[in-house]
């Protein structure tokens, strides 16, 4: 772990979506060095399934000695956006840090704000363990993440440079890496455990994902009994099935080793397949002739943008317009597959 060293004692640091996950476990490891640490989140009452509130957060972030500013922030509300950073200004004077969640922009502030504001987006590089992450993946999902310690120490490591340090895509692991930090598995849920690769990063490195397939590392598919199809009409989606199926060769077969069924609703929705497994590969309508590893639930426009790459299947999954059930490693598989395809299509 990356030792505090007292350096942010007295900076106040503006964090969005602070009440619970990594935007509190960056909270606390920046109260640590003796940090105002204004907490701007949503959440004034408990969720039944999400625990923490500004107000549990702000108690926290004094317990290990920081000082703490709750404000009901909605970072869709510019208004409310604004009266945070009144208040903040007003309670602490100017703040020092902040922690956007706008990487699209980083670029363009960090030349807008050169020597006076450093502006920099942190990503990890592999799946971290929040509330989010139980409701997406879903039971067991949590031996497959780090700990979200790992985005606290990485952000912590930023915040102690100077402002010159500006205009960074930084990822937690590298990062760490220069600070020293050699055995990652202390931030590890379960140690020795294959890690999923971060879902928006365009890496998926092969032996983590050979590693988690062998060891089956999310749980297979359950066997259901399909209800017969009438035939569906042509359209948008058959159109893609027909490129798609133009495109598989023995080489991208060999490469993924799948068969993922599409569960699609809308005009042309139904069952289809897309089979990786057999020599030569195979899609369709209907059931494969194989169980399938990964079943993908959206509607048939959803589908049609994904492999065209008008929509990421990341984006998709994690706002809740895709849903997963299988192997989550031959699904990542899928979109790589997908990025390769989308031009053909």
């Amino acid at each position: 772990m990356l030792p505090n060293t007292g350096k942010l004692a007295g900076c106040t640091v503006f964090i969005t979506g602070a009440s619970r996950g990594i935007g509190k476990a960056i909270a606390l490891k920046a109260a640590k060095d003796g940090a105002n640490i204004v907490i701007a989140a949503k959440t004034t009452h408990a969720h039944p399934k999400l625990p923490g509130t500004i107000y549990t957060a702000a108690e926290e972030i004094e317990a290990v000695g920081g000082k703490a500013l709750p404000c009901v922030v909605d970072v869709r509300d510019e208004q409310q956006i604004n009266d945070a950073v009144d208040k903040a200004v007003k309670k602490f004077g100017a703040y020092t840090i902040a922690k956007y969640g706008m990487s699209m922009c980083v670029l363009g502030m960090a030349e807008e704000f050169k020597g006076e504001i450093a502006v920099n987006a942190l990503w990890p590089k592999t799946a971290i363990h929040t509330a989010a992450m139980d409701m997406l993946g879903g039971s067991g999902i949590e031996s497959q993440c780090r700990k979200v310690d790992i985005i606290a120490d990485a952000a912590y490591s930023i915040f102690r440079k100077p402002k010159s340090f500006t205009g960074n895509f930084i990822i937690d692991e590298n990062i760490l890496k220069e600070e020293g930090i050699k055995n990652f598995d202390i931030y590890a849920v379960k140690p020795g455990h294959p890690l999923i690769p971060d879902f928006f990063l365009d890496e998926y490195p092969e032996p983590i994902t050979k590693k988690m397939e062998s060891q089956g590392a999310v749980p297979e598919v359950k066997e259901e009994k399909l209800q017969p199809q009438p035939k569906p009409r042509s359209g948008a989606v058959e159109e893609t099935f027909k490129i798609v199926k133009e495109s598989l060769s023995d080489d991208v077969v060999k490469a993924t080793q799948a068969v993922y069924l599409f569960e699609l609703s809308g005009e042309d929705g139904g069952t289809w397949f897309l089979d990786l497994k057999s020599k030569g590969g195979n899609a369709g309508y209907g059931e494969p002739s194989d169980r399938a590893d990964v079943v993908m639930s959206m509607s048939t426009e959803d589908f049609v943008k994904m492999f065209s790459g008008k929509l990421k299947p990341t984006m998709a999954f994690m706002s809740g317009r895709l849903k997963i059930k299988g192997n989550m490693a031959l699904a990542i598989k899928l979109e790589k597959l997908m990025n390769q395809m989308s031009a053909k299509l």
